[in-house]
């Protein structure tokens, strides 16, 4: 990881933020639709200096910066930057996004979301062939699983209920349990699937 200008050894030092760190920050924040208490949570950084530094009313240390620059899935390098016109955040190569199949070969998941961020939300392209079959072992407790039909014709099994969802369709469900997808129509079938660890209270 390569360090911000000025490094010393030590390194609780305060850091000389430029004009733009506080809105670098607050902009990344509200990017991932995060809270000040979101990530004062994640980063261990206090909600209080969180929006102080977002005010640019406070010198923080270069530990502070770092934690943050983690929570936010960014370099210490990309938060420090003067510049404050930057508004791509990373763009993936085809031959860099992950890609998963399922054991008939016949579905795949595109892994179009931050793989730091799978302990709480992840987000894939789901393509399927006829009769293509997607089963999935159950997730965190509290998971739930969106997925919206772009085209075609999907059967979704959760435990032991069935729900069909068409083109056009949204349908949420919980990962939690054992679940399948399988593709019931005649043509391929595709659907941005999200899936939101820990959205639901375990009990219910």
């Amino acid at each position: 990881m390569s360090t911000p200008r000025s490094r010393k050894s030590n390194g609780s030092q305060d850091v000389d933020p430029t004009p733009a760190l506080g809105k670098t920050i607050q902009r990344l924040r509200k990017a991932y639709n995060m809270s000040l208490g979101e990530l004062s949570e994640q980063s261990g950084v206090a909600k209080s200096i969180i929006s102080q530094i977002e005010r640019n009313e406070t010198n923080p240390t270069l530990s502070t910066v770092y934690r943050l620059s983690r929570a936010l899935d960014t370099s210490i390098d990309e938060v420090l930057k003067a510049d404050s016109g930057a508004v791509f955040l990373e763009h993936q190569a085809k031959s860099a996004v992950p890609i998963l199949e399922s054991q008939d070969g016949l579905c795949r998941l595109a892994i179009t979301g931050p793989l730091s961020l799978v302990d709480l939300t992840q987000w894939y392209d789901f393509q399927a062939k006829p009769n293509g079959l997607l089963e999935s072992d159950p997730h965190p407790p509290g998971t739930v699983e969106h997925l919206y039909m772009i085209k075609g014709e999907v059967e979704i099994t959760v435990g032991e209920e069935v729900k069909v969802a068409k083109t056009g369709e949204a349908i949420r469900y919980r990962g939690d349990l054992p679940h399948k997808i399988r593709n019931v129509g005649g043509t391929d079938a595709q659907a941005n699937m999200v899936l939101m660890l820990r959205q639901l209270n375990p009990a219910t």
